[in-house]
């Protein structure tokens, strides 16, 4: 009952995202609803999505673990040596330099990462979906944005290679601080000595 809260989760989630990828008929409901109601409603079936992924996902690891396999050891500290680039690449998303002109979708990079990552270390079948779905959905989006014919927002500039050495360093720290701090408080799993 609880992995099936978080694929409703999932769906909510996805086809709120998914649907802005539809730009046709994104412009409707846009032309349809007014712009901040659009945003509004956008907003609020992520929010519940993303409420109903975590708590469903929550509940599953604490009552109905379901293994598929059992990956090496070695596989977590890989994972664990893929989340530094994966926040990095995140935040280089929001702080718009030489990675981001490169990568142009460095969000999307850092998604696939992250859930490339927690495949690997886990085994079980929530850890499966939740982290597949996510990776599915990234793979999706990148193909979906070279089919785009608009920007989908008003463009940010693009800065130089300072912004990548803020990009690192806020990284950096952020990795940190999900890793030895939210993720075995939060998720309950430490990511070292596992």
């Amino acid at each position: 009952m609880r992995l099936l809260v978080m694929i409703l989760g999932l769906v909510l989630f996805f086809a709120s995202h998914i649907f802005t990828t539809r730009r046709k008929a994104r412009a409707q409901a846009i032309a349809r609803l007014g712009e901040g109601t659009y945003k509004l409603l956008y907003s609020a079936v992520s929010l519940a999505g993303l409420a109903l992924i975590i708590w469903g996902y929550a509940h599953y690891r604490s009552s109905g673990w379901i293994d598929v396999w059992y990956p090496p050891k070695a596989m977590k500290h890989i994972a664990l040596a893929l989340m530094l680039p994966a926040v990095i690449l995140v935040v280089a998303s929001y702080m718009r330099g030489r990675i981001y002109a490169t990568l142009k979708h460095p969000m999307l990079a850092g998604i696939k990462l992250w859930a490339a990552a927690h495949l690997l270390a886990n085994g079980d079948l929530g850890s499966i979906v939740l982290f597949g779905s996510f990776l599915a959905w990234a793979v999706y989006d990148r193909i979906s944005l070279k089919a785009r014919t608009d920007a989908g927002a008003p463009p940010i500039p693009v800065g130089g290679p300072t912004n990548d050495l803020i990009a690192v360093a806020v990284g950096v720290v952020a990795y940190l601080a999900l890793a030895f701090a939210f993720h075995p408080v939060v998720i309950g799993v430490p990511v070292i000595g596992v």
